[in-house]
C-alpha cells in the first residue's frame, strides 16, 4: 500500500511539473517578448516578495538547519539579493538594448548589423540547501531581467523553507511567471527531463553530471554551478595572522557549508607551527562556543556522520588531526567544531571528496612550482585564494592555475561582487551568471542582418562573369 501510494505520489507530482511547464510555455508563446518597464516591476515584486517575508523565510530555514545563524542567513541571502536585484535594476535598460555590430560594406553595401538579447522562454532551477534564498532568488531574478519565466524545484533538506514559499510565492506572481516545487521523493529527476530553454543547477559535481545527462535528451543548455576542492595559498611574506584569521571565518561561516570555502590551504614548510597556533587563536575568537545560535548547524545527520568519518578515516591513516576549539561534537544540535587536519595523503577520503563543512586540510611546501604542481594535477576548482602581497608571485598563481574565481588577499568575495561573472570550470561547473553576463546567459543574443533595399547580392548571381572573376581575385588580393 505505501509503495502504491508513492507511486501514485511519483505520478501526480510528475504531472503537476508538466501542466505547469506547459502554462509557463503557453504563457511565453503569448507573451514573447516582455517590456522594460514589465521586467522592472518584476524585480521589484520579488524584492517585495522576500522583504515583506524575510522573518517567516529566515526562520524556515533556521528550521530546516536546526540551527542556522540569523545574521548569515541575513547576509548571506537577504542582502546579497537584494544589493543584486537594485544592481539590476539600475543596469537593466543598457542591457536590453540591440548592439550594433560591424558590417564589411565591401562585400555588403548599405547592409547593417544587430545582435538583439531576447528572452528564451522557460528557465528551470533547481536550488541546493545551503544558501536557498540566495542560490534561488537571484537566478530568478536574472530570468526575469531577461524576460524570463522560471520554475524552481528546492532541496530535500529545504522542505520547511519551500512550504513557506509555496503558501507566499501565489500572492505576488502568477504560477505562468513563477513557479515552485518541493522535493518529495523523484521530483528533481523528473524536474531535469522537462525540455526548459535552459536549466540552472548548482550542487554536487555528481549530481551534476545526472543533470546534465537528463538535459542532454531535450538538448537543454545547462548553467552547472558545482563544487570541488578549491585551494588557499598563503606566501611566506603575507603577515600569517591575517591570513588564518580570514580563512578561520571562512571555515567557520555556515559551519562551513559553502561551495566556494577553502577547502585546503597551502602554508610555507617553516611556518606551519605558527600557523596552527594562530588557528586556534583565530578559532576561539570567532567560536568561542559551538552551540551559540551563531554558529551554524550541520544540515543532517548524513553529513554528520560524514564529516566524523572523514577525520577517523584521517587519523587512522596517519594525519594529525585537530580539534581547534577542544569541545566536542553536538550530536542533538549538530554543531561541529573547527578541525585541522594536517599531515594528509593520497588515499585519505579527505584528499579525495570536497569536506563541505568545518574541517580544513593544510599541506606545506617548500617552493611555489611544489603548489602550482599539485593543484593542476587536481580537477579545476570553483575559487582559487592567493595570500600574497608580492605582484609578480600572485600573477604567477593567476596565470599557472585555472580556477572558476579568484579572491586574493581574502576569501569568497569574489562571488559577492556584482558585475563579476560568476561560475565554475571543468568539474566545477559551466556557464556563467550575476552581472551582465548572466543577463547574456539567460537571454537568445540574436543576430540580425538588415539587407538595404538595393540588394547587391543580386549582381553576384551566375552564370558569373568575368569581372566577377576579377572582383573576387582582387578582394582576396586585398584581404591576404
Amino acid at each position: 500500500m505505501n509503495d502504491l501510494a508513492t507511486e501514485i505520489e511519483v505520478i501526480q507530482g510528475t504531472e503537476a511539473l508538466q501542466e505547469s511547464f506547459d502554462s509557463q510555455q503557453q504563457a511565453y508563446l503569448n507573451q514573447p517578448e516582455i517590456d522594460y518597464e514589465a521586467r522592472v516591476k518584476d524585480l521589484k515584486t520579488l524584492k517585495k516578495l522576500l522583504v515583506e517575508n524575510r522573518e517567516a523565510l529566515t526562520n524556515a530555514i533556521c528550521e530546516d538547519y536546526g540551527n542556522r545563524s540569523w545574521h548569515e542567513s541575513t547576509f548571506g541571502e537577504f542582502i546579497a539579493v537584494l544589493g543584486t536585484v537594485d544592481y539590476m535594476i539600475k543596469r537593466l535598460k543598457r542591457w536590453m538594448k540591440p548592439q550594433r555590430r560591424h558590417v564589411d560594406h565591401s562585400l555588403f553595401p548599405g547592409g547593417r548589423n544587430r545582435v538583439i538579447p531576447q528572452p528564451l522562454g522557460v528557465v528551470g532551477i533547481i536550488v541546493p540547501w545551503n544558501f536557498p534564498i540566495n542560490l534561488s532568488m537571484i537566478p530568478i531574478a536574472t530570468a526575469f531581467a531577461a524576460g524570463n519565466r522560471a520554475m524552481v524545484k528546492y532541496s530535500e533538506n529545504s522542505r520547511a523553507l519551500a512550504k513557506v514559499l509555496l503558501e507566499i510565492v501565489p500572492k505576488y506572481f502568477p504560477d505562468d511567471k513563477l513557479a515552485v516545487f518541493d522535493e518529495t521523493g523523484n521530483v528533481g529527476i523528473n524536474f531535469s527531463k522537462l525540455p526548459f530553454d535552459l536549466l540552472v543547477f548548482t550542487g554536487s559535481s555528481q549530481t551534476g553530471k545526472s543533470v546534465m545527462a537528463a538535459a542532454a535528451q531535450n538538448l537543454t543548455p545547462v548553467l552547472l554551478e558545482l563544487g570541488g576542492k578549491s585551494p588557499a595559498i598563503i606566501d611566506s611574506s603575507y603577515p600569517l595572522e591575517k591570513a588564518v584569521n580570514r580563512i578561520i571565518y571562512a571555515k567557520q561561516f555556515n559551519a562551513g557549508q559553502v561551495c566556494l570555502n577553502v577547502d585546503y590551504v597551502f602554508v610555507k614548510e617553516d611556518q606551519i607551527t605558527e600557523f596552527v597556533a594562530q588557528a586556534r587563536l583565530a578559532a576561539k575568537s570567532l567560536v568561542p562556543d559551538i552551540n551559540h545560535q551563531d554558529y551554524s548547524s550541520i544540515i543532517d545527520e548524513r553529513s554528520l556522520f560524514r564529516l566524523k568519518e572523514t577525520l577517523k578515516d584521517a587519523d587512522a591513516k596517519g594525519a594529525e588531526v585537530i580539534n581547534l576549539s577542544g569541545q566536542d561534537i553536538n550530536h542533538e544540535e549538530r554543531k561541529f567544531p573547527l578541525h585541522l587536519v594536517l599531515n594528509p595523503h593520497h588515499e585519505m577520503s579527505i584528499s579525495q571528496r570536497e569536506t563541505f563543512g568545518p574541517i580544513l586540510l593544510v599541506r606545506t611546501y617548500k617552493h611555489e612550482d611544489e603548489v602550482v604542481q599539485y593543484i593542476n594535477s587536481k580537477e579545476r576548482p570553483l575559487g582559487l585564494y592567493v595570500f600574497s602581497r608580492n605582484k609578480p608571485l600572485t600573477n604567477k598563481y593567476l596565470k599557472s592555475v585555472m580556477s572558476g574565481g579568484v579572491t586574493v588577499n581574502d576569501t569568497m568575495l569574489h562571488a559577492f561582487q556584482d558585475d563579476l561573472p560568476f561560475g565554475g570550470i571543468g568539474n566545477s561547473g559551466m556557464g556563467h551568471y550575476h552581472g551582465r553576463e548572466g543577463f547574456m546567459t539567460f537571454s537568445k543574443l540574436r543576430p540580425i542582418f538588415y539587407q538595404p533595399s538595393l540588394n547587391a547580392m543580386g549582381l553576384l548571381s551566375p552564370p558569373y562573369p568575368d569581372w566577377l572573376t576579377s572582383a573576387y581575385n582582387f578582394l582576396v588580393k586585398t584581404k591576404s
